[in-house]
């Protein structure tokens, strides 16, 4: 995994050319919640007379985190009956807020949900293969998923996007790296900038309204995977907390950025176990043949009223197998052999079906666990697999909830949220014309693919009517965008400036590299912030000592070398997760209870605590002045559902 240019090609700020675009809505990352806004903002601009222009640092057909496709799409209420079972929204509310230990945005959760339907309609009609029974009805995986053959999933998304916009107004390859804000009103953006990573290019996109779509952050920990396989995560790894970096640096409100997410998954190769808890009703077992989820049954009592609700909340599912870890009856396996056996029952022909389907639900989306099966001689009929949870990863559209506190809709945000912003639109943040969307929205998690895309709808038709409504004429400060400039391609001019004294590229008395300064991070937040180092344990002491030790890394940034321009990208990528990283581990010290057993476990505060925290922990960081302030906003029930 360390970099090691071909060829070594460096620019100087002051020659690269600066192209300007200016746009009306500027959305920022072509995942899934940024293709859903770019396909809905494209209909409601023409309407308008607006332009819709979309950037991302990759190219949209294979970004985001469904890069490799998917087996399953893991969010579809059915209110039409399409499916194997029909759900309510009351009961997805109930899930979802359960699922988070009593504390999530039901007004945002509703909003999307409400409408995701619509959504996975729209992908079947672009030929997105669902599974059908005999009776035409799209397979459940669970009670909220659907089977599907998503080897090909974005690219199919990723078409209908840009053909709603028009390639024209697609940039691909150019990394945003910050905000720019409006000359004249210091909460309200103005567009953004970012480089080129295929070729010398400066671009300034000024826009009226910005909506940030890119995706969550992984690699802040240090992951299982080392050695040549050290980028193997579960989640994509070119999502860096950009979106989350972006941000806070212009002001926006962060919540629940204490929260991450552990996935528990087969064991090296981060393969997915939910079609195989759910579909394949596959038990897994400790080193021992115990059923843990039997023998720690009794654990669920202690959090009440969550830890007996069905299903059982995800984090603690994982209590119960860290529980295991911390008594070392290790391996944890998957029993697939007992399962495959049991849903084909006796029959050979249905049992070389199943196992056809077994090896599919891997060959959709994570490819390296069918061929670590191939390595290791792993039969999944015959012999089970090692499960694990991996490291932290920090998102607001998995089973995590952090973000940006963001407007929810008129029919349903109650007074103690809307409070907080000045112009009221859908999934707008606490600045002005600045939207977030996907990984980037907080405190309204289980989005997963399609609720993102349709999250993505919902706040570009808002973005679209702030700027009919409001009629923003942000001004752009022409010396701040030559700063800005300057600032991208330091890394490189650093590099030039330094590199003769040394006979290593690597080893140099005047800077460091992206790729180190990555390990760093890693380590530092492994070993303080409840990564595995300490089987995601950590203490008040560890927190301060890692804010400590980021702070001297941050210092470190500003020596930062690039030799090309993808390790220009990696470098403006590391400065973000080291402040994505900050973020959380703030966010951790202020929260004082153990909220999420399974997901962190603060020792000092080891209770999960209703009386004092059943609230969303929002923060923000005001950059003139380098300060971070905390502040506690109530749970509100806004959707009627009981225990």
């Amino acid at each position: 995994m360390v970099y090691v240019p071909k060829k070594v090609e460096t620019y100087k700020a002051a020659d690269v050319p600066t192209e300007v675009v200016e746009t009306d809505v500027l959305i920022i990352g072509g995942g899934f919640s940024g293709c859903g806004a770019a396909y809905e903002a494209a209909y409601w601009a023409k309407l308008g007379g607006l332009k819709v222009t979309l950037v991302e640092k990759a190219a949209i057909e294979r970004s985001g985190a469904v890069a490799q496709g998917l087996s399953a799409i893991n969010t579809y209420i059915d209110l039409t009956g399409r499916s194997e079972r029909q759900n309510t929204l009351e009961d997805y509310v109930r899930y979802v807020t359960l699922d988070m230990m009593g504390l999530a945005r039901e007004d945002l959760v509703a909003d999307y949900a409400r409408h995701v339907d619509g959504a996975v309609h729209l992908f079947e009609k672009w030929g997105l293969p669902i599974w059908k029974t005999p009776e035409g009805k799209y397979v459940r995986e669970g009670q909220w998923q659907i089977m599907i053959h998503g080897e090909s999933y974005k690219p199919i998304i990723a078409e209908a996007a840009k053909m709603a916009v028009g390639e024209e107004n697609v940039y691909e390859r150019v990394m945003v790296f910050e905000l720019l804000k409006d000359k004249n009103d210091p909460n309200a953006v103005a567009g953004a900038v970012g480089f080129s990573v295929r070729e010398p290019k400066f671009y300034v996109f000024k826009a009226k309204a910005v909506i940030l779509a890119t995706g969550g952050a992984t690699l802040l920990f240090r992951p299982r995977s080392t050695g040549e396989a050290a980028g193997r995560t579960w989640y994509a790894i070119f999502d860096t907390g950009s979106g989350y970096y972006m941000g806070m640096k212009a002001g926006a409100m962060l919540t629940q950025f204490e929260h991450r997410f552990i996935p528990f998954r087969f064991k090296d190769g981060y393969g997915p176990v939910g079609a195989w808890f759910l579909f394949f009703k596959c038990k897994a077992k400790n080193a021992f043949g115990e059923l843990y989820i039997e023998t720690r049954a009794d654990e669920l009592k202690k959090y009440e009223p969550y830890g007996t609700a069905t299903p059982t909340p995800t984090p603690l599912r994982n209590h119960q197998v860290m529980l295991e870890i911390m008594d070392c009856k290790c391996p944890i396996y998957m029993d697939t052999p007992t399962a495959l056996a049991e849903l084909a029952g006796g029959d050979k022909k249905k049992l070389k079906h199943v196992y056809e389907e077994a090896f599919e639900d891997f060959l959709d989306m994570t490819v390296s666990q069918a061929l670590l099966w191939a390595c290791q001689n792993i039969d999944p009929q015959e012999v089970p697999s090692e499960a694990m949870p991996a490291e932290p990863y920090i998102m607001g559209s998995h089973s995590g909830e952090a973000g940006f506190w963001v407007c929810g809709p008129e029919d349903l945000m109650p007074e103690e949220y809307a409070k907080l912003f000045p112009l009221k639109y859908n999934r707008m943040t606490t600045v002005k014309g600045l939207f977030a969307i996907g990984d980037c929205a907080g405190a309204n998690p289980h989005k997963f693919s399609s609720g993102s895309f349709t999250e993505g709808r919902i706040a570009a038709k808002a973005a679209v009517r702030y700027i009919l409504e409001q009629k923003p004429n942000p001004e752009v400060d022409d010396a701040v965008v030559e700063e800005l400039k300057k600032k991208a391609y330091a890394p490189m001019e650093r590099y030039e400036q330094y590199k003769n004294l040394s006979t290593a590229d690597d080893v140099n008395p005047e800077y460091i590299l992206p790729w180190q300064g990555l390990v760093r991070l890693q380590k530092i937040m492994d070993e303080y912030a409840a990564g595995i180092a300490t089987i995601y344990k950590t203490n008040e002491k560890m927190l301060e000592r890692a804010l400590e030790l980021l702070a001297f890394l941050k210092e470190d940034l500003e020596k930062l070398a690039a030799r090309d321009l993808h390790e220009l990208m990696r470098a403006w990528e590391l400065v973000h997760r080291v402040w994505t990283a900050e973020a959380h581990v703030r966010h951790m010290l202020f929260r004082k209870e153990t909220r999420w057993p399974g997901y962190y476990y603060r020792t000092d505060y080891p209770d999960l605590n209703d009386d004092e925290w059943k609230c969303f922990v929002c923060s923000k960081y005001d950059a003139e002045k380098n300060e971070w302030t905390f502040e506690k906003v109530p749970y509100v029930q806004v959707i009627d559902w009981t225990y």
